[in-house]
């Protein structure tokens, strides 16, 4: 209703919005600890705990893989990262790993397992952005591919039949094999099993069927956590690091093969962390845990903000590490240099009056990596930042959708506020100067307007780790020159005989 006679204030004003970047730094972790309380963590369930919450972690028990990853998470808190900020999922813990691990994978319909943080934003106004699985992302199984026939027989009875399976170690296959005009014409596997030693086929459900043969090969599966995980990851918007197989390089390197190759996955680990257990005895533990923390750790550096490589950062709370691993700063030849290569993350002792080593003390991590086949995208931290980045535009920009029509002064004022989100990171060297916002009028048609929509474009550049100096050496001539010069002019050109 309007006024009759008066003054009455609308406040109208179309300004730039301030951003309020994301926290990227939650972590996520999923597990097992038998002896926790069912009430404070109920199974399959997003629970937000802190690192410094003594009396919740009590109740998590003294046993189980969360227990222990809480553990190393804490141990590299320091500085301004007193406590880290962690999502827990429990699990039940099977009577195999692989049941253990079919109970992380769980299940999207029933929000179980890896699918239970997708809760986490809803539930607990918190979201996992560094995820691990400790203990549980490096077993790996076999299973039948690629049937060949290598006799099709004779005098079987036609039809579809399923193929049986006898000998090797293992099991679960399931496959079919089809008979017509009396020979075998396919063989096709419909799940692979799980087998250490490949069976041999056999054709006995077709009646009459002689002579009929065929071989079958073993091929590496991907582990059922790994491989279900990016879809999880990029809902959320997190990043994930997986431990890969400790006890030979050339398993680490087949169950790498089997890696998912997108952003989300940072640096696979191949090493175990050596700890001393309640009594002081040496044990090994998953590495993840000690790794992931340095995310949070270097985040709180830069306050909040996911710019900071993790490499070349101190790891805590080691005894040794299962293997030990060897890197040279000038050696390309050298163990860690080839796992590096191959995007893997390793943690490396220091080595006192080695001239080419990483560190002199302690314990280091290398790893730069993710599991991307782009290029643009290789560097963990260049991911985590640009997520940071499209976060906090969509954080922001939503204030304006619904409230403003599509005006000159409104498109304004979406500009100025990514134009104002990427001149405070620029100035805080999170992005490299220049940067580029802009309305391309190819992108923004009067239909597309009519429609309500507007298309903006931003170009900026997160910088890349410095991790290889190139210093050219050579010899100098001019300097030759000038000493012969200066010989002259102090000691005279001529001597008398």
């Amino acid at each position: 209703m309007a006024l009759t006679v008066g003054i009455k204030h609308l406040r109208d004003g179309v300004e730039p919005q301030s951003v309020i970047g994301a926290e990227m730094s939650v972590l996520g972790i999923i597990g097992t600890a038998p002896a926790a309380d069912e009430d404070a963590f109920p199974l399959n369930r997003p629970i937000f705990l802190r690192t410094n919450d003594s009396a919740l972690r009590t109740l998590l028990g003294a046993t189980g893989t969360v227990v222990q990853a809480l553990e190393g998470v804490s141990a590299q808190l320091t500085g301004s990262a007193r406590a880290a900020k962690v999502v827990v999922v429990l699990v039940e813990e099977g009577e195999t790993a692989a049941e253990t691990i079919a109970n992380i994978r769980g299940s999207e319909a029933g929000r179980t397992g890896i699918w239970a943080f997708l809760d986490a934003p809803e539930e607990l106004g918190v979201t996992p952005r560094i995820i691990i699985a400790p203990g549980y992302t490096s077993q790996s199984v076999s299973g039948l591919v690629d049937p060949v026939i290598t006799a099709p027989g004779a005098g079987g009875a036609n039809g579809t039949f399923a193929l049986a399976f006898t000998g090797g170690t293992g099991s679960g296959a399931v496959g079919t094999f089809t008979v017509a005009d009396g020979a075998l014409t396919a063989v096709s596997i419909t799940d692979p099993g799980a087998y250490s030693v490949k069976p041999t086929l056999a054709f006995t459900a077709s009646a009459g069927l002689t002579g009929a043969t065929a071989s079958v090969d073993l091929e590496q599966l991907a582990n059922g956590v790994v491989a279900a995980i990016p879809t999880v990851l990029e809902r959320l918007n997190a990043v994930f690091v997986p431990e890969g197989p400790t006890n030979t390089r050339q398993a680490w390197l087949d169950w790498l093969e089997t890696v998912p190759a997108t952003i989300r996955i940072l640096h696979p680990l191949r090493q175990d962390a050596k700890v001393l257990d309640a009594v002081g005895d040496v044990i090994t533990r998953p590495l993840s845990p000690y790794i992931a923390a340095l995310y949070a750790r270097r985040d709180s550096e830069r306050n909040g903000v996911p710019s900071g490589s993790v490499a070349n950062q101190n790891v805590y709370g080691l005894v040794g590490l299962s293997p030990a691993i060897h890197l040279s700063l000038t050696d390309e030849t050298s163990e860690g240099q080839d796992d590096l290569a191959a995007s893997g993350g390793i943690v490396v002792r220091g080595d006192i009056g080695v001239d080419d080593a990483p560190g002199s003390t302690g314990f280091t991590f290398w790893g730069t990596d993710t599991m991307s086949d782009q290029t643009e995208w290789l560097f963990a931290h260049v991911a985590r930042m640009r997520d940071y980045i499209e976060l906090g535009n969509v954080r922001t920009q939503k204030k304006y959708l619904g409230k403003f029509n599509i005006t000159l002064q409104v498109v304004e004022a979406v500009m100025n506020t990514m134009r104002s989100w990427l001149v405070t990171l620029a100035a805080d060297q999170h992005i490299l100067s220049p940067f580029k916002v802009g309305f391309e009028t190819e992108n923004n048609t009067p239909e597309e307007l009519r429609q309500g929509e507007i298309d903006i474009t931003f170009a900026a550049e997160e910088p890349p780790v410095l991790r290889r100096m190139i210093i050219r050496s050579r010899r100098h001539r001019e300097a030759l020159e000038a000493l012969t010069q200066t010989i002259s002019v102090q000691l005279g050109t001529d001597i008398a005989a």
